[in-house]
């Protein structure tokens, strides 16, 4: 099993590269987030590698970080996630912006990427819920050490907030600093004015 590779890019494709590795140029299949963070042609480079073999095909595919291996390994073990669909979610989506998305059940996130349907990504969110929640459902810590758990309302307001023109990200991150603040009881209304006033700032 080949883990990672450290080399020369040699080429570079729509979807993938080759890595020139003491004269073996290797093919390997990534994101388009991975081609444009590992540099040029010409440029020294280190690729995070995953193997894919079935009946008819063999692929390494590579990523930039090991974080973004990791997503692509929980992505291909939902049923109807392969490589390619795989690659084109990490393509779409940062592994942060990913993992938002499962916490809130925003199957919409997950469905800006090429080939993800609704029903797919409906599958995608519930199926890593459980493997991702802990990571991504954290509860956040306020002002003053408080805890405080995400409320109910966050992923209207974050939806919310996409449909004003912001960015998955920043709207997510809005709506969990607002969390934090007006805790449970807060109206959707009340979280979504006071989520503007956090992304104004």
């Amino acid at each position: 099993m080949i883990a990672k590779l450290t080399g020369t890019i040699d080429e570079i494709g729509t979807d993938n590269i080759v890595l020139d590795v003491n004269g073996v140029g290797y093919l390997v299949f990534c994101s388009s987030r991975t081609i444009g963070a590992i540099g040029g042609k010409g440029d020294g480079a280190t690729i995070y590698t995953e193997m894919q073999v079935s009946e008819t095909d063999m692929r390494l595919m590579g990523f930039a970080s090991g974080s973004e291996r990791d997503w692509f390994r929980l992505l291909i073990s939902v049923q109807g996630v392969g490589g390619k669909v795989a690659l084109a979610i990490l393509s779409a989506l940062e592994p942060g912006e990913i993992s938002r998305a499962i916490a809130m059940g925003d199957k919409a996130m997950v469905s800006r990427a090429n080939g993800v349907g609704p029903k797919l990504a409906l599958r995608i969110v519930n199926e890593l819920k459980d493997k991702v929640g802990g990571i991504a459902t954290d509860p956040i810590i306020g002002a003053g050490g408080v805890v405080h758990a995400p409320s109910n309302n966050s992923a209207d307001a974050v939806s919310a907030l996409q449909n004003l023109g912001f960015k998955p990200a920043d709207a997510s991150a809005a709506v969990a600093a607002a969390d934090a603040e007006v805790g449970d009881g807060a109206t959707l209304d009340a979280l979504v004015r006071l989520a503007l006033k956090k992304a104004a700032r």
